[in-house]
């Protein structure tokens, strides 16, 4: 039997989150404490159909830009199409800009944000295990990002929305989707929009949130 690890990618060709290490340290963790194996990683040159066969989960924790090379691409599909589990973190939603299938896969891109703010997240659903720890109004300060369109309708779940009327800056109205789920072919993929600050990952209930997304997405929890 293959190793069940995490594959935690940090790689930035854009902006570079200063959180990046404490996210990073934080997922690692998390991952032990469901029985995975973590290993933290900038060289675009893992990404191969080898490594990747060895992964229960690939997290992309803010990524910026182009981070993957042509090959690299390839082999992320089809493990992707295969079964396995990508859980995207926050900037990640600004990876891969010329790359359709990755647009594809997350439903939308990223579009900007407004300044570091409190506001609230609104919880749609508690049955899954990214939001079964969190209130049915979270309040939380971040970078609320706007998206270039809604990916209700792509396929996804939407799990957690913004309020927008809590802060200033949201683009998408009453329905501002922030955190959501989907299976692509066998593959199981989750987004969250949150986690900017390296606070963040001390914070005991988006460490609850986080934790729930990769056991989800590595196949140790279902709904």
């Amino acid at each position: 039997m293959p190793i069940a690890d995490v594959l935690i990618y940090t790689r930035t060709a854009g902006y570079r989150h200063d959180s990046i290490p404490t996210g990073a340290a934080a997922l690692a963790e998390l991952a032990a404490s469901a029985g995975l194996v973590a290993e933290t990683t900038e060289d675009p040159a893992v990404f191969t159909a080898e490594r990747l066969e060895r992964c229960a989960a690939v997290v992309f924790l803010s990524t910026t830009g182009p981070v993957l090379s042509a090959p690299g691409r390839s082999a992320f599909e089809a493990y992707v199409r295969a079964g396995g589990g990508f859980l995207a973190i926050h900037a990640a939603a600004n990876a891969e800009p010329d790359w359709p299938f990755y647009g594809d896969l997350l439903g939308t891109r990223f579009d900007g944000h407004p300044e570091i703010q409190p506001g609230v997240v609104c919880v749609d659903t508690h049955d899954h295990p990214s939001t079964a720890p969190l209130p049915d109004r979270w309040a939380w300060t971040d970078e609320w990002y706007n998206f270039t369109s809604n990916p209700r309708g792509t396929g996804v779940r939407v799990l957690a929305r913004a309020d927008e009327s809590t802060y200033r800056g949201g683009t998408l109205g009453a329905d501002h989707p922030l955190a959501w789920c989907r299976e692509a072919d066998r593959g199981r993929v989750f987004f969250t929009a949150l986690g900017h600050a390296a606070e963040a990952y001390g914070d005991e209930t988006f460490r609850a949130h986080l934790s729930g997304a990769l056991r989800w997405v590595a196949g140790r929890e279902n709904l």
